[in-house]
């Protein structure tokens, strides 16, 4: 089971609002929790990506953790900090 599998299940438990919400949400939840396993994967804090992109360690906090209000050009600055690439695919 995945990092987020479990975080699901989780807040599933916990909060009766969150599962009302959740298919809403998805994909906002999916997208900072996998900007954050990137990060850990390349070894690098939060402040070092902050570093790297030029803003405040709040910023990536907000990014790995309320992605819905994160403009496109951070979330690419910080995949580069990464040294990964962002695609993104409208189907």
């Amino acid at each position: 089971m995945s990092d987020l599998d479990h975080y699901i299940e989780k807040r599933s438990s916990q909060d009766a609002e969150f599962i009302k919400d959740f298919a809403e949400g998805y994909e906002t939840l999916k997208l900072g929790v996998l900007l954050r396993q990137a990060r850990e994967k390349a070894g690098l804090t939060q402040e070092e990506v902050a570093q790297q992109i030029g803003a405040p360690a709040s910023t990536v906090s907000k990014i790995e953790n309320h992605a819905e209000d994160v403009r496109l050009a951070l979330i690419r600055r910080y995949a580069e900090a990464l040294g990964k690439n962002v695609y993104i695919s409208v189907t």
